[in-house]
């Protein structure tokens, strides 16, 4: 017998790996380093496959995986990086975000550590 169930939350962890490099591009600059962004992609990653995996125990009344949570912030991340690279830089949408807030005449103020905000 075959059975064919697609359950809906890893479904939302793959959407959610696509669309998380256009969130990052809203919430940083063309001037932040890419070190930063790929570490704010890391994290918001793991963050995404931690409470997908919860929602999926509590669905499920299992036990949290913590194991698989990391693993899918490990396949989340490199869907997010791919997607970034292979689709979204190359036609321009990255740049069309990250610039879609200074042509609403909003500017993203960062926190430079000295306690004044810089934009």
């Amino acid at each position: 017998m075959i059975e064919f169930d697609v359950p809906l939350v890893p479904v939302l962890q793959l959407v959610l790996g696509v669309l998380l490099p256009v969130l990052v591009g809203l919430v940083t600059t063309r001037a932040t380093r890419s070190g930063t962004k790929a570490v704010l992609l890391a994290a918001l990653s793991v963050a995404t496959s931690l409470l997908t995996e919860l929602i999926g125990a509590l669905q499920a009344s299992t036990v949290y995986n913590l194991g698989m949570a990391l693993v899918l912030g490990l396949g989340t991340f490199i869907v997010a990086v791919s997607t970034h690279y292979g689709l979204l830089k190359p036609t321009g949408v990255s740049g069309a975000v990250q610039d879609s807030l200074h042509a609403a005449g909003t500017t993203p103020t960062i926190p430079d550590g000295t306690g004044k905000r810089r934009a």
